[in-house]
């Protein structure tokens, strides 16, 4: 998948999934990995940018493998953010669907 592509869906990705949960960062990797190839590095500094920015608090929980993991968590304003992203994914997409299947009827 093109690189430019996964760098524009990442971050509303991880928004969705801590959204659903709070999560750890080997966790968001790997369900995301499950969708398209992203390496590990790319998530951290991610995270590490929208916890400065107010969209994730952070705490740290045991672990029954290994040390304690630090868990993120959607804070209101990240919420809100989210949900612009959303918003805006949405008719984004639809706008893209629409040229795609004027331009060669897929």
């Amino acid at each position: 998948m093109n690189v430019q592509f996964k760098k524009g869906v990442l971050e509303l990705c991880v928004l969705v999934l801590v959204a659903q949960e709070d999560r750890y960062g080997y966790e968001l990797v790997a369900i995301i990995s499950e969708k398209f190839h992203i390496a590990e590095g790319t998530v951290y500094p991610l995270l590490r940018r929208l916890t400065i920015e107010g969209f994730f608090t952070t705490y740290l929980a045991e672990s029954p493998e290994g040390p304690p993991r630090k868990y993120y968590q959607l804070t209101e304003k990240g919420r809100t953010y989210m949900n612009d992203l959303v918003m805006e994914w949405r008719i984004f997409t639809r706008g893209v669907n629409q040229i795609i299947e004027e331009g060669i009827g897929l």
